[in-house]
């Protein structure tokens, strides 16, 4: 029989274990030795504006790492996760209750390609979506960081496309994406008539090339792009 502990109130599961960030602001239930979050996370949870007001749908939720940064810092109104793995969308839903937030954060486990939301719910959606086509390099043997770094499940098409579908007019759309497939992202924003506002590039060091660009796009917006100052290595973050 597997065992579990609780802590807070909340059921930890065996290989889970809970990792403190952001000065303490945020406990995370995530695995010890399988899939974890990465600095990308963090990095789009920092590139994003978000008001009270929001109502803010991520696509492949995770862990729930970004949700629960946007709530602790910004005080959003709502946050919704959406998640295919239903042991990474029971992490996300115990990490909301581990917060103090699962009055604003709620976690649904779903095939984003058929999302369960209502269209135009969503004033931002945001997304850390797998990086690699799927039939592309090593797929790793370890499901779920197959899943999150390999287009397996759903490809950039399917996420664009649902983000526009989730958004009411002038929604905001916010996610991270390896630097030399830029003009394909931009290429499939514009086909959902999700116009690039603003951009800001990552590079590992100030002599290295681009490795990843963060882009918020508008639905509906006017042409008019905003060149962001860079980030160099995980700029003010680092994962203790």
């Amino acid at each position: 029989m597997k065992s579990s502990k609780h802590i807070d109130d909340v059921a930890l599961k065996e290989g889970e274990v809970i990792d403190t960030f952001l000065d303490g602001k945020i406990r995370l239930i995530q695995y010890k030795l399988g899939y974890r979050f990465s600095i990308d996370a963090i990095l789009l949870a920092e590139f994003v504006k978000v008001k009270r007001s929001d109502v803010v749908v991520e696509l492949g939720t995770g862990c729930g790492i970004v949700l629960l940064f946007l709530l602790k810092k910004f005080s959003v109104k709502s946050a919704i996760g959406i998640e295919i793995q239903e042991k990474l969308a029971s992490q996300a839903f115990r990490n909301a209750t581990l917060n103090s937030v699962q009055d604003r954060m709620y976690v649904i486990t779903a095939d984003l390609r058929r999302c369960p939301l209502a269209p135009g719910c969503a004033d931002l959606v945001v997304c850390n979506p797998p990086y690699r086509k799927a039939k592309s390099g090593r797929i790793n043997p370890e499901p779920q960081k197959a899943i999150a770094r390999h287009e397996i499940m759903a490809s950039l098409e399917d996420i664009v496309q649902t983000a526009r579908f989730l958004l009411r007019p002038k929604g905001r759309f916010a996610l991270i994406y390896p630097a030399e497939r830029l003009a394909h992202l931009i290429s499939q924003l514009r086909k959902f008539q999700l116009e690039p506002k603003r951009v800001r590039v990552q590079y590992p060091t100030l002599s290295a090339k681009a490795k990843l660009v963060l882009v918020e796009a508008m639905l509906g917006g006017r042409p008019g792009l905003h060149i962001e100052p860079p980030i160099v290595g995980q700029g003010k973050y680092s994962i203790a």
